[in-house]
């Protein structure tokens, strides 16, 4: 039994005849009387009495037509209700970022929220990539701003900005007075990366040409995982950081270089479980993201687009995750 078989049986019902209910319903006049023979045989009972001119419903017909029409309101009710919760603006939603990213979008963010869905509430939660995609797959979190793609088929991406990296170096590195960070033979040793960002440190590996930050740093070992402590480490002559631009926006004289085009990114996304269904919702965050970046951001440049995904160092991190 399906929902086309029960429209095709209110349609008979209230045209009383075969070749008009079938253009009702768009279907040739063949294809309606084999679907209600199918129905027919199916609960064995006989619906319309065919030897009765106007057709005419049987007794049981009616009563079974008289359901196929509740079983029919009731399916649209379900659909205007899909269409009302995919346009509603309100509610809870659980949102997970990375941390490399949380704290210089998520205050601009929420401010540019509260604007277009004051009615709906967050759930913030800041986390590494490999455990928001798993966050996604499983329902902990519905949405989330990260880095793409994710190479999951299972997660849908809509791009919002591309985000460059700079340089971060402090007062005695050679390119301290430059314009431009160009990588320099010494500092492949002296990069400083965060102990659990596993798609952050492999797109700055990419960005410098290592293959695995293994020999990095070798006269100490640090565990951190905030970008603001590599700040200060680079501030304490200890090395050298690449960051994303959005940490530097309240920098005060922090020596912060550009890189000469193409300019090394990192594609920033909202990212959903291909069965999230509040796509206004989706729409309207995108817009906020977008809105609330700095016009420097927003500019055309020519970039260069870093992978992490596909990178071997991203395969060992992703292992020590499952």
């Amino acid at each position: 039994m399906t929902i086309q078989q029960l429209k095709y049986i209110v349609a008979l019902d209230e045209e009383r005849h075969f070749a008009r209910a079938a253009e009702v319903c768009m279907v040739t006049q063949p294809g309606l009387t084999i679907q209600l023979k199918n129905l027919e045989e199916e609960i064995g009972i006989k619906i319309f009495d065919r030897n009765k001119v106007p057709l005419t419903p049987t007794v049981l017909g009616i009563e079974i037509i008289n359901k196929a029409k509740k079983i029919l309101r009731e399916v649209d009710e379900i659909r205007d209700f899909v269409i009302n919760e995919k346009n509603l603006l309100e509610g809870e939603l659980k949102l997970g970022i990375i941390s490399t990213l949380s704290p210089y979008l998520i205050p601009l963010f929420i401010q540019a929220m509260k604007e277009v869905a004051p009615k709906v509430h967050f759930i913030i939660k800041e986390g590494y990539t490999g455990h928001l995609m798993r966050d996604l797959e499983t329902g902990v979190i519905d949405v989330a701003i990260m880095a793409t793609p994710t190479g999951n088929p299972n997660l849908i991406e809509h791009v919002v900005f591309k985000e460059p990296f700079v340089a971060y170096l402090n007062q005695t590195h050679p390119m301290a007075n430059d314009e431009f960070y160009e990588m320099q033979p010494g500092d492949k040793t002296e990069l400083l990366l965060l102990h659990h960002e596993y798609c952050y440190n492999a797109q700055l590996l990419d960005i410098c040409g290592l293959k695995t930050s293994d020999k990095i740093k070798e006269q100490f070992t640090y565990d951190i995982n905030s970008i603001e402590t590599l700040k200060n480490l680079v501030r304490a002559h200890l090395g050298f950081a690449i960051i994303p631009k959005l940490s530097t926006l309240n920098e005060s004289g922090g020596l912060f270089k550009p890189f000469k085009e193409p300019v090394p990114v990192r594609e920033i996304s909202l990212v959903v479980s291909d069965s999230f269904s509040k796509k206004l919702l989706l729409e309207k965050m995108n817009e906020a993201i977008w809105n609330c970046l700095p016009e420097s951001l927003k500019k055309d440049f020519n970039y260069k687009k870093i992978r992490w995904n596909d990178s071997p160092y991203f395969v060992k991190a992703i292992s020590k995750l499952t």
